[in-house]
């Protein structure tokens, strides 16, 4: 595995422009990644679900609640037209976004896309007692986890990248990503 260099993240600040938007279903640690490669290499973070909550004064679970899915999708798209700049950040996006009609080409036009991908059973163990999860607040959980990626997978199969995480730790993970955006092997 390539280890990150001031070289690397010098080429990626000079060479690189656009942003990463880290794309996949809940629970496949896009906020934890992200944080970590945005650490790593001095560039912005963003998680979409964290700025629609600080500008919109309720949590996700209450703006599903309170407005419906659509409503809070719009709120995403919004973030991603006008709520970060044009470069030099890593974005994690909530897992429904890319499958807004338009938008993971909208994604694409932006930045490097990168999917990180798990299977049903280790979401569901990751987040199973995690009361924040609006779509997982049903009566069978993971066979909705099942539904979810079903419906989803043909569009985080269009990443420019997609990373099994499924036995990999944050920083193999983080690596990876770093490798991809940096161009170094």
């Amino acid at each position: 595995m390539p280890v990150t260099t001031k070289t690397s993240v010098i080429y990626f600040m000079r060479k690189r422009k656009k942003n990463v938007y880290l794309i996949g279903m809940m629970g496949t640690g896009k906020s934890t990644i992200g944080q970590q490669v945005a650490s790593e290499l001095s560039l912005n973070f963003y998680d979409t679900d964290v700025e629609i909550e600080k500008k919109s004064g309720k949590s996700v679970s209450e703006i599903f609640a309170t407005e419906g899915e659509e409503e809070f999708r719009k709120h995403e798209q919004h973030f991603i037209e006008n709520g970060h700049p044009d470069s030099d950040s890593i974005v994690s996006c909530g897992g429904g976004l890319c499958v807004i009609s338009g938008m993971l080409e909208r994604l694409k036009a932006k930045g490097t896309v990168i999917c990180l991908w798990a299977s049903p059973d280790v979401i569901f163990e990751r987040i199973k007692n995690d009361r924040g999860r609006p779509l997982l607040q049903v009566e069978e959980p993971k066979k909705e986890i099942q539904r979810i990626i079903d419906q989803r997978k043909e569009y985080y199969l269009q990443a420019d990248l997609v990373i099994n995480c499924k036995s990999l730790s944050i920083q193999k993970v983080s690596q990876q990503v770093i490798a991809a955006v940096c161009d170094i092997d």
